[in-house]
Formats: C-alpha cells, structure tokens, sequence
C-alpha cells in the first residue's frame, strides 16, 4: 500500500488593503500652533512686567497648569485662556491687575477668531486622497471653534464623515473606525503629532502618515513613539501624502 503523506503548503495572510484615510486639522490641513505661540510670547510679556521670566520659569508652570487643567477644560483656546489666567495670578501671587487679566481674555478671544489658512497644496493632496479613499476628518479641542474652523477651511465637502473628539486616543479611533465599518488594519491616519495622530492608530493595527509642523505644542512631543517605524511613512509637504498613501496601500496589501 502506498502511503499517502498530506502536502502543507504555507497560507499567506493578506491585510485588508486601506479603505479609510483619516486626516488631522489643526496644522495638518490648517495653521493653528502660529497663532498659539503669539499668544504665549503676549502672555509672558504681561507676566514680565511682573516678575524675571527665568527666575519665575514661566514657560514651564504655564505648561504644568495647562496639563493639569486639561480633563477640566479640554484642548483649545478657552482652555489656554482660562490657564493663561491661573497662571498669571500664581505666578504674581495675585500682583496683577485687572486690566492685564481683561487682555489675557482678549489675547483667547484673538485666538477664537484667528482665519482658518490651508497649508500650501493641502487642498490638492487631499482631493486627490479621496478620489480613491474614503476620508474622514478627525480632529480635537473645542466642539465650537473647531466646528468653526472646519466651516471655513471649505474643505467639508471632501470628507465621509467629520469626527471632533475630546481626546485622541485608540478608544476614540476604535469607535470611529467601528462606526464607519472599517477594521484597523485598513485605516492609515496623516497628521502632525505623533502623540495624538499616529501612536494611537499604531497600536491599534493601523498605519501613520506623520507630517511635522514646524511648531508643535509641548504637551504634544510628550511621546516615546519613533517615527520611523514599519507602519509609518514620513512627509515634509502635503503634495506627499497621496503617494504615502498609495506606498502604505502597497505595503498593506502584501501578502505576510
């Protein structure tokens, strides 16, 4: 009798090829840090008038405060407003006057109001994302300015879906990515922070586009991810991303 000996062949798994492209706003589709950062020079200069700026380490305690008020008041401009005064009054021992206090509420005010400015080429790299993907915007802070901001980019008529969340972090991308029927494995995220656009999506299965800004918030760089990791690709310009995306689709696809 002959012995019939079972032939294993090894089954190569295939990842979902990507399906869903999300993109950040603020300094990814838009310029926001700019404006952030003239805030806090006006608000050292106030506080300057009170105290040495070094002695007091008034950069470092205005950031302690903001990160300690952030499950209070959320991300965003009323949450600096609102920090930029606790700060101030801490750090004069409530030495300042009530008129500096009015100008740190018009400096928010001034942030509220700032135009919504696209980055150079934005509008064409994410045109030419979605003529192949669906997209979804994703971005965080307060409902209201970022409702206003996304009004005004004009770019709302791309986009499948638009998501403003509290924090970006993997429960509020899993539910995103539930809702819209999507597995992680086929969503890659671009945007400006690793911290809160592209670590979260990573460890979830997913895949990074990083774009830098040339600015971005301290709280922000708080991370120990690497950029340069298998599942992200880097770019230095919006023009970048479609063929990221299209690089990403490839490596997603191929067979492991």
């Amino acid at each position: 009798m002959r012995a019939i000996i079972p032939v294993i062949s090894k089954v190569s798994r295939i990842i979902p090829m990507l399906e869903l492209i999300g993109f950040d706003g603020d300094d990814t589709l838009w310029h926001s840090q700019d404006f952030y950062d003239a805030a806090q020079a006006e608000f050292e200069r106030i506080v300057g008038q009170y105290v040495d700026l070094a002695d007091a380490r008034v950069h470092e305690r205005l950031l302690a405060i903001e990160a300690g008020n952030i499950h209070v008041f959320g991300y965003g401009a009323k949450g600096m407003t609102l920090s930029m005064i606790e700060a101030a009054f801490d750090i004069t021992g409530g030495l300042i006057s009530s008129g500096d206090l009015h100008r740190l509420v018009g400096i928010g005010k001034e942030v509220l109001a700032h135009p919504v400015e696209l980055l150079p080429g934005i509008r064409a790299a994410v045109e030419a994302v979605a003529a192949s993907h669906r997209i979804v915007l994703i971005t965080k802070g307060d409902l209201i300015h970022q409702q206003a901001k996304v009004a005004r980019s004009n770019l709302t008529d791309l986009f499948h879906r638009i998501e403003i969340v509290s924090e970006k972090d993997p429960p509020a991308y899993a539910r995103v990515l539930r809702e819209c029927g999507v597995v992680p494995e086929a969503f890659a995220m671009v945007g400006n922070s690793l911290r809160s656009d592209i670590a979260p999506v990573v460890e979830l299965g997913g895949w990074g586009i990083y774009m830098p800004y040339h600015s971005t918030w301290s709280l922000e760089l708080d991370t120990a991810f690497a950029a340069d990791g298998p599942r992200v690709v880097q770019v230095g310009e919006p023009l970048g991303i479609p063929a990221a995306v299209e690089h990403l689709q490839r490596v997603a696809s191929a067979p492991t």
